[in-house]
């Protein structure tokens, strides 16, 4: 079972969440693979996903800020 190692970009409350609830984040796990709290889309945006994309019934599509994704770019690794 991974587990989370560390955020990937800064806080919630670093980007002006002020309960620091209900805020996107991203974390790096220990399998080398990121976790992400988003807001989930699903029911609205997978039927429009291109014909070459799929996702299992265990999976969601979700949303994160542009903030969230670029204050988190510097701390993704190349590779």
């Amino acid at each position: 079972m991974s587990r989370i190692i560390r955020r990937i970009g800064a806080s919630p409350r670093a980007r002006g969440c002020a309960t620091g609830q209900n805020c996107p984040d991203i974390f790096e796990l220990t399998d080398g693979s990121f976790a992400v709290i988003g807001t989930d889309v699903t029911a609205t945006l997978d039927a429009d996903l291109p014909a070459d994309a799929s996702r299992a019934d265990y999976e969601r599509i979700v949303t994160i800020s542009r903030e969230t994704l670029i204050r988190a770019k510097a701390d993704i690794p190349d590779a």
